[in-house]
């Protein structure tokens, strides 16, 4: 384990955002699961001090008391600062975190306070990757990204399915596919704002344009490339699961995060690992239908969404940031996901091979992320993890810690289902 400056801190978690949709889910699982009088000593902070008290009202009752409330505005730097000093680690679901989250990851990373976020801003976490992570390894403050539904399924998925095929076959794996079965939830709100905002950003930087088009956007700087190219952009038959695929709308986030997971980890899979990410839809004609109805939809929202005009009229029709599913629909929510993980042969035909199955209970965007995050949250803050200072990936920083935590706690499971 490395030692850093977060051992005697106030609190261990404060959550930041705790009165949004989101956040109020986050604070429900933790006060659930953690209580107040546990060993977890947690807090929640946010900009408006009577939203907050509502909100600790609301979901604890007489014991909101009990909890610290701090105010603080995110744009604000000195407030940031004074927050991260008092907490061992600092869980956020304030977004679109290109907006309102660059004065708290600094603040993290000068105070030496781990951090985890729920963002699936790929031109964001490029640009904190590139402005912060000498001084997160000098300040001994782990900050990792993507600790929801994007990019924890795909990127623990793949480390467990790895480990299975070490134990197996006594080798990795130079591919792995995931492709996400029968799924269960809603579109999130944040996710449209961030997405939003980021074509925003490309008006004034149509740079960002070349970084998300680039397989390794993500990658530590000047480490070598994989194999890996575009995502799918259309209908495609996956021989290796017998069915028809479509482009899956995370893709493009979950696979930069697993390619820089297998570079931070000094690439164990080797040189030429090649993943990538599809959705299920089906045998035959039905299958091959659906994904077409997928890929063209896909297609037209991505263009829809990339002038002002037609982005206008498209807003409104969209789920709002910090609005969500009502209770039952988030219960009622689930995920699967497989992942084969295989060898090619000499004659090029499959050889070695696993298949792992990933699962979640609750609305993969809400109910099953709100727990995500706050496990990745208290196993930053209770665990003893490998790696020291730096801007990391739930894989790389946490893997089997948080398995384990997702799987006793959470409501996910990470299961072999098949081997050659």
């Amino acid at each position: 384990m490395t030692e850093t400056v977060t051992k005697k801190r106030e609190f261990d978690v404060i959550l930041v955002g705790a009165t949004g949709f989101t956040g109020q889910l986050v604070l429900e699982y933790i006060n659930r699961e953690y209580g107040l009088e546990g060993d977890l000593n947690w807090a929640i902070a946010g900009r408006n001090q009577s939203k907050l008290s509502s909100t600790a009202k609301q979901y604890l009752g007489a014991d909101s008391e009990k909890l610290t409330i701090i105010v603080a505005d995110s744009s604000d730097a000195d407030a940031m600062a004074e927050l991260a000093k008092r907490t061992k680690v600092i869980c956020t679901t304030v977004g679109p975190y290109a907006m309102y989250g660059n004065e708290l990851v600094k603040a993290c990373v000068e105070q030496g306070t781990h951090y985890c976020d729920l963002t699936g801003e790929v031109q964001w976490m490029r640009r904190m990757i590139d402005l912060h992570e000498t001084s997160a390894q000098d300040s001994g403050a782990r900050i990792v990204f993507t600790c929801g539904f994007d990019s924890i399924p795909s990127d623990l998925g793949v480390h467990y399915a790895q480990q299975q095929m070490m134990s197996i076959h006594n080798q990795y794996a130079s591919q792995v596919k995931c492709r996400i079965g029968k799924t269960k939830g809603g579109m999130s709100g944040g996710t449209v704002a961030s997405m939003m905002n980021m074509m925003e950003e490309i008006k004034h930087d149509p740079g960002i344009k070349d970084l998300l088009a680039d397989p390794y956007g993500l990658d530590p700087v000047n480490m070598p490339r994989g194999l890996d190219e575009q995502d799918q952009s259309t209908a495609v038959y996956d021989l290796d699961f017998k069915a028809w695929t479509a482009p899956f709308v995370m893709a493009a986030i979950n696979t930069r995060v697993v390619r820089r997971s297998h570079a931070l980890m000094k690439y164990p899979y080797g040189n030429s690992f090649l993943y990538d990410e599809s959705m299920l839809t089906g045998n035959g004609p039905g299958g091959y239908m659906q994904a077409l109805l997928i890929a063209g939809m896909s297609m037209l929202m991505n263009l829809v969404s990339a002038f002002n005009p037609t982005r206008s009229m498209l807003q409104p029709m969209l789920p709002a940031p910090g609005t969500g599913p009502d209770k039952e629909t988030i219960a009622n929510g689930f995920f699967n996901i497989e992942l084969l993980a295989k060898n090619l042969s000499e004659d090029s035909k499959t050889g070695q091979w696993v298949k792992v199955k990933v699962t979640g209970d609750k609305d993969p965007g809400y109910g099953a992320t709100c727990k995500m995050l706050a496990e990745s949250a208290v196993c930053l803050a209770k665990d003893e993890l490998e790696v020291g200072g730096g801007i990391w990936t739930p894989a790389s920083a946490m893997g089997d810690c948080l398995i384990n935590r997702l799987t006793d706690k959470a409501g996910m499971t990470f299961e072999l289902v098949q081997q050659s």
